[in-house]
């Protein structure tokens, strides 16, 4: 996350709710590093419901189809997908997405390390 934050602004689009989210984001010393974020507790429908990717895109000022997504579930690649967003699946090893899911992906990585600048890029 450090390596893509240094060159585009970071939004984090979560169905876990608000206090989860500061939390997670404050003992992984990842905070600093996300401009906005979003709960799907903020927006009027959750994920696979493209609302809480669309207002973070809104809140960062960016077009939500010139955003990517880094996700790992199946509601998260059907909502970033649904954005308009380049998904970019990292598969949930213990309930990976159904492969008709996957398919909607840009790209499919097996680790966050293999996560650069160039498949953000497309």
């Amino acid at each position: 996350m450090r390596r893509i934050g240094a060159r585009w602004p970071l939004g984090l689009a979560s169905s876990s709710n608000r206090e989860l989210i500061d939390r997670a984001l404050e003992v992984s010393g990842l905070a600093p590093l996300f401009r906005e974020t979003v709960s799907s507790e903020e927006v009027a429908r959750g994920k696979p419901a493209p609302d809480a990717y669309l207002e973070a895109a809104r809140r960062l000022g960016v077009e939500a189809s010139r955003c990517a997504a880094v996700e790992d579930s199946a509601n998260g690649i059907r909502s970033a997908h649904a954005a308009g967003m380049r998904v970019i699946a990292i598969p949930n090893r213990a309930f990976p997405p159904p492969d008709e899911v996957l398919a909607l992906a840009a790209v499919v990585l097996e680790s966050i390390a293999a996560l650069e600048s160039s498949v953000v890029d497309g």
